[in-house]
């Protein structure tokens, strides 16, 4: 069955409602869950993550969760790399009879899974600061000559202005002494179809909910989470631990702001990342919009793989 359709997929912004509809699934058909999550890969990213409890993973099994770890430099995940292993995971549990089922709102991620992405390595932080202090002693219209010289053919497609496009363009050459037009070049092909819904809430409603599930991260030992990864001396410039939840935590326990202030910036900034989202996911026009209340059977119009579960 799970073979014959295209792959199901659950996205929305943050705090919407992903994990309910997707353990709802579970409970019709034997599923399997592709986590489309860039955080809860990393094992010791968990309150900040919102990553699914011991008792969720235990009755469905999930995918990409506790598989890296942020004490590792040499283990990253990026969008490419996620796309490449989900398509091999999907293979897998097709085989093995189950329903692939991808939930999760990194938006690269679904983006690589359903349209493919180059994989480009990350770049260690020496080299960022490397051409950023190029772009502070000598421009960005030398930072745009210097981009022309080594990888024109990017060079061509970009507009000078977007200094953060040129340095990321440089810092890749540098890194890797290869253009970004190379790695785009190997950009792969899907191997699989997949349907995609977006899970949407009032606007005021989502943002209550987002509110309430910071101050829940907070009751639960978010500081102690980060505190305990600051002790055991983890690198903060890693890319997980500068994202929301985690870099205003560091900011609070560095005595840069106090308690109530971090709160205020954690919940303002995970809003703005929601709405971030919601405004990426309106440039696709296959992407279709559902409510985050609908059931399975609500949902069989939009991910055909689910229309043989809505009279079970």
């Amino acid at each position: 069955m799970s073979a014959s359709f295209p792959v199901p997929v659950l996205t929305g912004p943050t705090g919407v409602g992903k994990t309910r509809l997707s353990l709802e699934v579970s409970e019709r058909a034997p599923v399997e869950i592709i986590s489309a999550d860039s955080r809860q890969v990393y094992t010791e990213l968990t309150i900040g993550t919102a990553k699914p409890d011991a008792e969720m993973q235990a009755q469905v099994p999930h995918h990409f969760i506790d598989e890296r770890s942020v004490f590792n430099s040499d283990d990253t995940f990026s969008a490419g790399t996620f796309a490449r292993e989900a398509w091999k995971r999907i293979r897998e549990i097709q085989h093995r009879g189950h329903l692939p089922v991808v939930v999760g709102g990194s938006t690269l991620y679904v983006h690589a899974l359903h349209e493919g992405l180059a994989d480009i390595p990350d770049v260690p932080p020496a080299i960022r600061a490397k051409i950023e202090s190029a772009l502070k002693e000598d421009g960005p219209e030398a930072l745009f000559e210097r981009l022309q010289q080594v990888d024109p053919k990017t060079a061509a497609g970009m507009d000078a202005t977007k200094t953060r496009r040129v340095q990321r363009a440089l810092e890749v050459y540098e890194a890797t002494g290869r253009p970004l037009s190379y790695y785009h070049q190997q950009t792969p092909v899907p191997p699989f179809d997949f349907d995609v819904v977006v899970l949407h809430r009032d606007r005021q409603k989502l943002y209550d909910r987002i509110n309430a599930r910071v101050d829940t991260m907070l009751e639960a030992g978010l500081v102690d989470e980060v505190a305990a990864l600051d002790a055991r001396g983890v690198d903060r410039s890693r890319s997980p631990l500068r994202t929301i939840g985690y870099k205003e935590v560091f900011a609070y326990l560095d005595g840069d702001i106090p308690f109530d202030e971090m709160v205020r910036l954690i919940k303002r900034n995970t809003r703005r990342y929601a709405k971030r989202q919601l405004t990426w996911f309106r440039r696709y026009d296959t992407y279709a919009w559902v409510p985050a209340t609908a059931s399975v059977a609500n949902l069989q119009r939009h991910l055909s793989a689910f229309s043989a579960l809505a009279d079970r």
